[in-house]
């Protein structure tokens, strides 16, 4: 156990009052809150305008919302002394800009705490605002400027991106207006393994004109440095990525290509259990029994999961599900392979495979052959740029997802986008001592 060297108590220092230019002078405890009386520390009592010494007018009071120790708010009332010059008659306050910005209610470190809480603890603005001691008002617009200012509105914000992801998003769940967006996010961290993922930017609508406008309004020579864009089966990102970044290379992530497969599997199986029992799958059916049996891979199945398998192909009738799973298997195996180039041959062999010469009564087959054909390219080129996938992106959907649940829903989409930036945009409150 270490030694610690302990001094007398210090308000001032334990709430950090000293980084604000302010010297705590009394304090007055509630069951309901705290309050700090403090004071400037530094007097500024020369007139800026002709340089005499100022006169002590009279004093103003200065309420500040803190950052809370435990679950108490606590407030700052700053005695601010007001001066009158005697030669030009300006009358000025001493500054409080370190303290806090102009006619803000929240101090600078309550700030700190505030934006601490959204993007770290995943607070919500209503508990931000209980533990400040604010309305929701101050303290979401308090949270939301103060984001804008160190993030969104941050210049710097998408240099050096390389590699790009791009899916679509449900803000909400209403039938009127728009409830989809088109989310951007920055793989470069993933692929360089240099962190995490990070949200870059969010749009309303989906399709292919709101992503390619996006595109045409970044800066030529940021659209240079893109390399690689990841994204879904979804024609029209493709098409937009390929007029507006033509040496980027497109990529159909291995999420979205096993989605796609498992997807037609399930549709496989579904038509077999309607066709061979005149009904949907129920408890006791076989297929049914084995729907996630069946999207497990080969190499993980356990010795009850093999002989549930084995019993549902020895079926005659179950020849088709068992077709479908075996191309569903090639297709994991091959994103499981360690060599990614024997990986690549063995997506070739499969894409191939489904391509030509499938039967007709393998509807499903035919139809992910046609889609497989179509996208072999961006599916193929994900094992020579081995790390460029789009999970991340679906991992940011997820978290966004946890965002609107716990604001039970958002009904302003800039609320939403800035929200959304401040939860996944690479943004740590801590690392900024400037707040």
């Amino acid at each position: 156990m270490p030694h610690f060297t302990f001094t007398s108590p210090d308000l001032t220092t334990f709430c950090r009052l000293d980084e604000l230019g302010l010297e705590a002078t009394g304090q007055y405890l509630t069951l309901k809150q705290a309050v700090i009386e403090c004071r400037v520390v530094e007097p500024d009592r020369w007139c800026g305008s002709c340089g005499a010494e100022g006169v002590p007018r009279d004093t103003v009071v200065r309420r500040l919302a803190h950052e809370p120790f435990g679950h108490r708010p606590t407030v700052l009332m700053v005695r601010v002394r007001r001066y009158r010059c005697p030669d030009c008659s300006r009358v000025w306050r001493q500054d409080t800009s370190k303290a806090a910005q102009r006619r803000a209610k929240i101090s600078r470190r309550g700030l700190r705490w505030a934006l601490t809480g959204i993007v770290v603890d995943h607070l919500t603005i209503s508990r931000v605002a209980a533990g400040l001691g604010v309305s929701w008002n101050a303290a979401n617009d308090a949270v939301l400027a103060e984001g804008r200012r160190v993030l969104i509105d941050d210049p710097h914000r998408f240099d050096d991106v390389t590699a790009i992801g791009v899916d679509e998003h449900v803000w909400r769940h209403t039938r009127k207006g728009d409830k989809f967006v088109t989310v951007v996010i920055d793989l470069t961290p993933i692929r360089e393994k240099t962190g995490p993922a990070r949200l870059l930017d969010m749009v309303e609508g989906r399709s292919k004109q709101v992503f390619k406008s996006w595109l045409a309004n970044r800066p030529q020579e940021w659209r240079n440095k893109v390399e690689v864009v990841a994204m879904d089966g979804f024609t029209g990102f493709k098409t937009a990525a390929s007029e507006e970044l033509p040496d980027a290379v497109p990529v159909m992530d291995p999420f979205h290509v096993v989605r796609l497969v498992g997807d037609g599997l399930d549709r496989c199986r579904q038509r077999v259990q309607l066709a061979t029992t005149g009904h949907r799958g129920r408890a006791g059916d076989p297929l049914y029994r084995a729907r996630r049996t069946l999207h497990t891979g080969a190499d993980l199945l356990t010795d009850k999961q093999q002989t549930r398998l084995d019993a549902v192909f020895a079926a005659e009738e179950h020849l088709e599900v068992e077709a479908t799973w075996g191309i569903y298997q090639r297709i994991v195996a091959a994103y499981r392979h360690p060599d990614k180039k024997k990986g690549k041959e063995m997506m070739q062999a499969v894409i191939d495979a489904v391509t030509t010469g499938v039967p007709t009564a393998l509807v499903e087959i035919r139809r992910l052959g046609r889609t497989l054909k179509q996208r072999a390219a961006d599916v193929l080129a994900f094992f020579d740029r081995p790390g460029t996938s789009n999970g991340p992106t679906e991992a940011i959907n997820g978290r966004l997802e946890h965002l609107r649940g716990s604001a039970l829903g958002f009904r302003n989409l800039a609320n939403y986008i800035a929200r959304s930036l401040l939860e996944s945009g690479g943004f740590r409150p801590v690392l900024h001592p400037g707040l």
